[in-house]
């Protein structure tokens, strides 16, 4: 189980504050050779605990405010859930998708423009032979964003 120091966690949490720092800007920050910040980089990179470095982007500053959760029941037998994950794809709408446990075997987390596209999108989803039933619910409010800093420190302090 990859673990991270406490440096480890400090250059996690500076990207997480400023994502433009750099690796110069990083090492000043830190105290620490540009080296050491880059060799900590590419470590925590071929490990996977960064997955990415691309921009995190807001659906409703994109002009889709609604955000609801689908659990999807697929037809069993066949193919899997190939051609459900396919035909999601498709779909610029749906933005994750889960094999879950359950009542249902999917959970997928879908935006619209409104509640009207909203139905749009549901219609778009269920439209597959494979898909045999869905279940929305709406979010009315972030109250937790997505967040993994709480994780870096949990990891830290299990070393």
């Amino acid at each position: 189980m990859p673990t991270v120091d406490a440096l480890d966690a400090r250059l996690l949490q500076l990207l997480a504050a400023e994502p433009d720092v750099g690796v110069l800007g990083a090492s000043r920050r830190l105290g620490v050779a540009r080296g050491t910040v880059q060799s900590r980089l590419d470590r925590l990179v071929a490990r996977g605990v960064i997955a990415s470095f691309a921009p995190r982007l807001d659906a409703a500053a994109l002009g889709y405010p609604v955000t609801a959760f689908c659990t999807l029941e697929i037809r069993q037998g066949g193919r899997g859930h190939g051609p459900v994950v396919e035909h999601l794809l498709a779909i610029p709408e749906v933005l994750e998708a889960h094999t879950i446990t359950g009542t249902g075997d999917l959970l997928i987390r879908v935006v619209a423009r409104d509640n009207a596209d909203l139905q749009r999108v549901i219609d778009l989803v269920v439209d597959e032979r494979h898909v045999v039933r869905a279940a929305t619910a709406i979010s009315l409010s972030e109250l937790i964003g997505l967040r993994h800093l709480p994780l870096v420190d949990a990891a830290r302090q299990q070393q």
